[in-house]
């Protein structure tokens, strides 16, 4: 279990730094990292390409291990930052859909990132991250269940029965999200989710970036990295097992 976590932080930091460089190289962020039409920000293109080359150097930071702790717990605090006082408001003050549980699905995304840099950072922030990533994944097994149908499309074709799968997932995710928070086999139900989700790079996401092509801004490849930084994010929880605090 060990190399789980050296195997999930390599995952992570080479996700945070793809998404850097998709930053810079696409002159915009990443569709989950800042709410939709995110007003002046685009128009100040040094900002962008700093915040990316920031991004970038913290994922390497993280891939390599050097400065891990306060790269990571930095890292951390700024994505949590972003959630609380830039997603929260943007939700409820411009979106009229606010109570509908979809509609937070990319804040989420950006919660499972924090809390990955906390578990990262280890210490007394690591149960913060830890709680933080296991809701989201609880949250994103809800959403295999209210949009099933509309999401079954993304599986391939080749195999059968989507909304069958589409339903197990959600139920795997769900279930390991709530074993995680209650503590309940950690390191097997860490091992596990990470397996799962990193069979879904290979078979759904790496197919659609190919499928994608030139046409892509940005967005299969962006999801495609953030599933391997949760997958990072499973595997460095299963690799600490009982050590953690």
């Amino acid at each position: 279990m060990r190399n789980l976590s050296t195997i999930g932080r390599l995952f992570y930091g080479t996700a945070i730094a793809a998404m850097g460089a998709l930053t810079m190289y696409y002159r915009d962020f990443p569709y989950m990292l800042l709410p939709p039409k995110h007003f002046w920000l685009n128009d100040h293109i040094l900002l962008v390409y700093l915040s990316g080359a920031l991004l970038f150097l913290a994922g390497a930071c993280i891939a390599f291990e050097k400065k891990l702790l306060p790269i990571s717990l930095l890292l951390g605090t700024v994505l949590l930052l972003i959630f609380c006082f830039y997603f929260v408001p943007y939700e409820l003050m411009t979106s009229s859909r606010y109570m509908h549980f979809g509609q937070w699905e990319n804040a989420a995304k950006e919660l499972a990132l924090a809390g990955g840099a906390f578990i990262l950072a280890r210490r007394r922030v690591a149960s913060l991250g830890t709680i933080l990533f296991a809701l989201t994944i609880v949250s994103f097994g809800i959403d295999h269940f209210l949009f099933a149908k509309e999401a079954a499309g993304y599986i391939p074709a080749w195999i059968p029965y989507h909304l069958f799968w589409m339903y197990l997932t959600g139920t795997a995710l769900l279930g390991s999200g709530i074993a995680i928070i209650l503590k309940i086999r950690v390191p097997l139900i860490a091992a596990l989710l990470g397996t799962m989700i990193l069979i879904w790079v290979i078979i759904l996401h790496i197919p659609k970036v190919i499928a994608a092509g030139a046409g892509d801004s940005g967005g299969e490849i962006t999801s495609a990295f953030l599933a391997l930084a949760y997958c990072g994010t499973a595997f460095v929880i299963a690799g600490v097992g009982k050590k953690w605090p």
